[in-house]
């Protein structure tokens, strides 16, 4: 997910922000608006979700986003019955505790770069024994680092958990933190202003989802209209994303979304969105059961998942059934 880049949060973290519906158009029947738990800062790279949201507002969808600290927050307030949607990869959750949620939408995949101060660190060997700062616990940028320790044959000091990759990357430019793990535009803004200072490690074969949309599957069978919509409106803006980042700038301009951004911050939206797209960021089809055994694969290696990836099955991690409709109406691709 969107681990934001140089982003600007909605007016605190926390908020409430309120996406009720105001189109004539006949409303799924809802007895109260979707509770969804955002475990980030709204920001530049959160952008194709909310434009989503938006769409699904258009159709009679009400929804209530809350921004929390971090992922395993937000999976807190699903799983105690304060949110009904999460957004992260609550596998180990799923597998340890048993928790009846599910996933049902790959909102994007893992497109993060370990990047480190030149001044202590010249290649993964040097980081054996050393601390490495990544987003939360339980999140994509932790399993990525659980794996490569284990391909480099290192062992982390520790791993420190600081949200935000715009944070993190400010950490690295003021010298307090020296290693860590971000997203492209703030790879692209520490090479620009830390020049040889920082280098980007190398990592390769890393493909699995970074964020995803779950629920309570008691929500996700008592609200199929709902679930149905906000599919497919996700799916829609995914690819018109990958077929035109601009689709973006147009759409953020239509719903007045981040309108306090500030003015050095709007030129990277383009660039963000074209590289996402080019790297298969944003999954065209919303995952699907072969993304969803690339995760089986990536998160028992990166120790989130225990026992053999072959034998863990589908359903009990994903509830597919809303994206296989979506896809049936919209086209497969």
């Amino acid at each position: 997910m969107f681990e934001r880049a140089r982003s600007i949060f909605l007016p605190a973290a926390g908020v409430l922000v309120l996406l009720a519906a105001t189109v004539g158009q006949p409303a799924p029947a809802q007895a109260k608006p979707v509770r969804i738990a955002f475990g980030d800062i709204a920001s530049v790279e959160s952008l194709n979700f909310l434009i989503a949201l938006e769409r699904a507002k258009e159709r009679g969808v009400e929804i209530d986003v809350t921004f929390f600290k971090s992922e395993d927050i937000a999976a807190q307030a699903v799983v105690g019955g304060h949110a009904d949607i999460g957004v992260g990869t609550p596998y180990a959750l799923l597998q340890k505790v048993k928790a009846p949620i599910r996933m049902f939408f790959q909102l994007s995949a893992l497109r993060f770069y370990p990047i480190v101060n030149t001044e202590y660190y010249k290649g993964w060997k040097d980081l054996d024994g050393e601390e490495f700062v990544v987003h939360s616990r339980g999140s994509g940028t932790e399993a990525i680092m659980n794996l490569m320790a284990k391909r480099e044959g290192i062992t982390f000091k520790r791993l420190s958990y600081v949200p935000g990759s715009e944070v993190r990357a400010g950490a690295m430019l003021q010298g307090n933190i020296r290693a860590t793990i971000v997203d492209a535009p703030n790879r692209n803004l520490l090479l620009e202003k830390g020049g040889d200072k920082f280098m980007v490690l190398p990592m390769e074969g890393v493909d699995a989802s970074d964020e995803a949309l779950y629920a309570s599957t008691d929500f996700l069978e008592s609200n199929p209209e709902t679930v149905d919509i906000l599919v497919e409106e996700l799916l829609t803006v995914w690819r018109e994303i990958n077929k035109d980042p601009n689709f973006v700038t147009a759409q953020r301009k239509k719903y007045g979304l981040l309108a306090d951004l500030p003015a050095e911050l709007e030129p990277e939206i383009i660039p963000y969105f074209t590289e996402s797209a080019k790297s298969g960021a944003f999954p065209v089809n919303g995952g699907g059961p072969e993304a969803v055994k690339t995760d089986f694969e990536f998160y028992a290696i990166a120790g989130q998942l225990q026992g053999d990836p072959a034998s863990l099955k589908i359903e009990d991690f994903w509830y597919l059934g809303p994206l296989d409709k979506a896809q049936n109406k919209l086209g497969r691709m």
